[in-house]
């Protein structure tokens, strides 16, 4: 089957095993792969039993260290020896993770067997799988227990600054990471769940590593030139929002993080591929706080929403993981919940027909409810409000009748429906009392 595709007809949005597809996920923190203790199949059955269609994960060449980022229950950390990575271990131990030091030229063929059947199992379940290849180190400690790191590994590669990581200069390690690329490539040729990102936040190191980053997906594309069909690639972008210049033309979706307000998706609208917000967290564990950025950046025209979920871990892969007061972001089963409601009121819609436009609105009132808006003008409207308690929105439509239904985002029932018969110009609907936020969609009734 075709992998996962920007949609032909509107390439703002996706094309899963030919339908129209939005993907909405809230994933573990990226160790499902490379962590031998997760139980990955436990943790996707559930992602299924959500309803969600999106989970993103991390290769092993980067991983952290139990404590990092206080972040209790870390699946990207580890415990003693237990990471899994690309590359076959030495009979010489010293991996200052733990265990013997790494084989830079031998695979692990364990690692891909895991790899290959996350992804089958993943794509059973109807979910799409986004493969981070590669992540900058943050700092020293970080780059300290890499495999690229020379100290770790026996051919003797990688006797450079954690900055130098990921730089064209460096032969032998830009060699090490164009073969772990192909071979990746290779080895998930035939699944049709996946796309690839070249690197998560590369904007933290000493520059953009931009170069070296085209030179990744030049990689890739080349790796895949004789395959029936070819995986789409993804850029991380910036934290927030930062407008995209010269964008590669193998890169079909750009990732940003944090990425409130989404002001970000109409900066870069004009560029005629997805954008992404595939990555919250670090701004407290309220399940509001990231519930209103999924539904405030899909509603703007984003194409994609994963929330960073701690409640994920290895002794919780089914998400019930209660996470402390010192844990930087959040994750729960009532959020995932939520970001199902988000995801079916999407589908219930021909989104690809739609696109971000603020126009159709005259006036929303009290001022303290602001809004996102798409719209197929004279067929099809979206609105998603937040702020308030109770909103009267005046809407300028041309003459028909409509539908408008009320969804509940805490609970997805529709609270309140209603049939306008209008002969054009304005009309003004009242929402019912909501508690935050509230979503409404107008839908035109016959032609």
């Amino acid at each position: 089957m075709t992998p996962v595709s920007l949609h032909p007809q509107n390439p703002h949005y996706f094309l899963f095993r030919n339908k129209p597809t939005i993907l909405i996920g809230s994933t573990e923190h990226y160790g499902a792969v490379l962590n031998a203790d997760f139980d990955y199949a436990t943790y996707l059955d559930q992602l299924k039993a959500d309803g969600l269609n999106l989970t993103r994960t991390f290769t092993g060449v980067y991983n952290e260290a139990p404590g990092w980022f206080d972040i209790t229950g870390n699946t990207l950390a580890p415990a003693h020896e237990k990471l899994l990575c690309p590359f076959a271990r030495s009979d010489i131990p010293g991996f200052a993770g733990g265990g013997n030091k790494f084989d830079l030229t031998r695979w692990d063929d364990g690692y891909f067997r895991r790899l290959k059947d996350f992804v089958a199992f993943a794509g059973r379940h109807g979910i799409v799988v986004e493969l981070t290849l590669f992540c900058p180190f943050y700092e020293d400690s970080m780059w300290d227990i890499s495999p690229f790191k020379a100290g770790n590994n026996v051919n003797g590669i990688g006797d450079v600054p954690r900055a130098e990581a990921y730089t064209l200069k460096r032969k032998d390690l830009l060699a090490v990471q164009e073969a772990t690329v192909r071979k990746i490539v290779q080895e998930l040729k035939d699944a049709d769940n996946l796309y690839y990102e070249i690197c998560n936040e590369p904007y933290v190191c000493d520059g953009s590593l931009l170069e070296w980053q085209h030179r990744i997906a030049d990689v890739i594309a080349a790796a895949e030139k004789d395959f029936p069909a070819r995986h789409m690639i993804a850029q991380n972008i910036a934290t927030g929002k930062a407008q995209i210049d010269k964008p590669h033309p193998t890169v079909s979706l750009f990732n940003f993080h944090y990425a409130t307000p989404p002001d970000t998706v109409g900066m870069n609208y004009s560029l005629e591929r997805a954008l992404g917000d595939d990555e919250t967290g670090f701004k407290g564990q309220a399940d509001a706080t990231y519930r209103r950025e999924g539904w405030e950046f899909i509603l703007a025209g984003g194409a994609l929403y994963d929330h960073l979920d701690y409640s994920f871990t290895v002794d919780h892969p089914k998400g019930t993981f209660k996470c402390p007061p010192k844990q930087p972001g959040g994750g729960s089963p009532a959020l995932r919940a939520q970001l199902w409601i988000l995801k079916q009121f999407m589908e219930s819609l021909d989104f690809v027909h739609m696109k971000p436009d603020h126009s159709p609105v005259k006036s929303v009132q009290p001022a303290v409810a602001a809004y996102r808006l798409l719209a197929n003008p004279g067929h099809a409207y979206a609105m998603y409000l937040f702020g308030g308690t109770q909103a009267d929105v005046t809407l300028e439509l041309p003459s028909g009748q409509y539908r408008a239904e009320w969804v509940n985002t805490l609970t997805g029932r529709i609270d309140k429906a209603e049939q306008v018969t209008h002969a054009s110009g304005e009309v003004t609907l009242s929402s019912p009392g909501y508690d935050q936020d509230v979503a409404v969609k107008i839908i035109r009734m016959g032609r």
